[in-house]
């Protein structure tokens, strides 16, 4: 339950673009046709996939205070966690390398259409922030971080799938001229965030009404407590 909860939050409730607008450069320019945003969003899930669980297992076993207590007790006071911004972008840019060597051999279309910014995933502040989110969020364990990663990378996978599916879409359409290219897709970027915040409630309802049974109960059980001991104090006397 924890996992599927964990995986539904990330794609709708906490969507990369759409909550934190992280990852916008590249949701912008690639953005234009839904051929080159597939291969730049299946990319990005790659990465964040690979990454997210890379980044968890430096954080718990190197960069934590204490974490390097596995190989001898006189290294359990080190704390390597100043080093977590540069030790995080190492493994994406090792990552992303890959990807892109990927890409060119199997996909020299693809690789040509997303140009720039393929390398550029490198420094899309998404990626960073996926293991950013890992570590402040304290997720407990391996399965969790993999399951945050995918699940982060699809959020934002759907993102720029639906803006350039609407991109497409409305290249013909009689927009003003004033709001033609980025202002129309900053306003439809908005209006999507509005809808995508809909789906909070998809969580937070089931637990109010968890809270509120279980508040119910222990009033119950306070009333037939006190029920209780003044029957006992009346026989009493």
């Amino acid at each position: 339950m924890e996992h599927l909860e964990l995986f539904f939050k990330s794609i709708f409730i906490d969507n990369m673009v759409f909550a934190t607008f992280l990852g916008m450069c590249s949701y912008l320019a690639v953005s234009k046709k839904v051929s080159t945003a597939v291969g730049l969003g299946a990319a990005v899930i790659f990465v964040m996939a690979i990454t997210v669980p890379l980044n968890w297992l430096l954080d718990h076993y190197i960069l934590q205070e204490g974490a390097l207590a596995w190989l001898g007790p006189e290294y359990a006071e080190y704390d390597l966690s100043f080093l977590s911004f540069i030790m995080f972008i190492a493994t994406i840019a090792t990552m992303v390398q890959l990807v892109e060597i990927i890409v060119e051999k199997f996909s020299p279309s693809l690789y040509n259409s997303l140009g720039i910014f393929l390398p550029l995933i490198a420094v899309n502040c998404a990626i960073l922030g996926g293991s950013l989110f890992m570590q402040s969020r304290e997720i407990p364990n391996l399965g969790l971080a993999f399951n945050y990663g995918v699940s982060s990378g699809i959020g934002w996978f759907l993102a720029i799938l639906a803006i350039a599916a609407i991109r497409e879409k409305i290249r013909y359409s009689n927009i003003p001229p004033a709001l033609r290219g980025l202002g129309i897709t900053f306003i439809i970027t908005g209006l999507m965030a509005i809808g995508f915040m809909s789906f909070g409630g998809m969580l937070t309802g089931g637990t109010e009404k968890k809270a509120k049974k279980v508040e119910t109960v222990k009033v119950v059980k306070n009333i037939k407590a006190n029920n209780l001991a003044n029957n006992t104090t009346e026989i009493k006397k």
